[in-house]
């Protein structure tokens, strides 16, 4: 449960860093969400969730 709120805890840091240092190309880049399907999106998320678990699944399994 550690790791879970110190990894909360980095996304919010760097996506807070990405809109104070860029915060105009993080709003132009929002408007082009809207050019991107439903199916994209959801493939692209289902893209780094499975790369965000394999990495934590070989750091955990390293770590042993």
């Amino acid at each position: 449960m550690r790791e879970l709120i110190i990894a909360f805890g980095l996304f919010l840091f760097f996506e807070g860093v990405l809109y104070a240092i860029f915060p105009s190309k993080m709003k132009n880049m929002l408007k082009k969400l809207d050019l991107v399907t439903d199916s994209q999106l959801r493939s692209g998320g289902m893209i780094f969730a499975i790369l965000g678990f394999v990495i934590i699944y070989y750091v955990k399994k390293s770590s042993l």
